[in-house]
């Protein structure tokens, strides 16, 4: 039987059938004060300095952007948080991201094989669609950052 793929949160980022280097997270911009809002903000510009009478467009964020600070998660949380106790607890790592462009900070999580021994502030990443669950029915789809490949970088500076 097939599974559905399903995003974790609908409109945060593009559908993750498309190609690797055309996926994105999605944020709005206000275009009275160009503030950009990510989560998306749908509603009202949330730029307490925005003179009004914008409208909130969507807009693709940045592909890359540079290691703000990294954690491990080692432990299973206590309640509420809730999950499988017969399931066996796998670490993670944590990257909260820069995106210059965008003057703002996205945390995600880092890509299968992405270690905190492998991230150092200010590392280049980018953002790659990946899984954060599946059961029988359905495919959680959600992003990753993933490390851009050092020759890449070295093309960029």
């Amino acid at each position: 039987m097939a599974r559905t793929r399903r995003p974790v949160v609908a409109g945060w980022f593009t559908d993750d059938t498309v190609p690797e280097a055309e996926f994105r997270l999605l944020g709005t911009r206000c275009t009275a004060c160009a503030s950009v809002f990510f989560p998306r903000e749908d509603d009202w510009c949330r730029n307490p300095g925005c003179p009004g009478g914008g409208e909130l467009a969507e807009v693709p964020l940045s592909p890359r952007g540079r290691v703000w600070s990294y954690t491990d998660g080692r432990y299973r949380p206590p309640a509420p948080y809730v999950s499988d106790p017969d399931a066996p607890w796998e670490p993670y790592t944590l990257v909260a991201v820069e995106l210059a462009a965008e003057a703002m900070v996205v945390l995600g999580q880092a890509a299968p094989g992405v270690s905190t021994a492998d991230l150092a502030v200010g590392t280049e990443v980018e953002v790659v669609p990946g899984v954060l669950n599946e059961d029988e029915e359905h495919v959680w789809t959600t992003w990753n950052w993933r490390l851009v490949a050092r020759g890449v970088q070295e093309e960029r500076s």
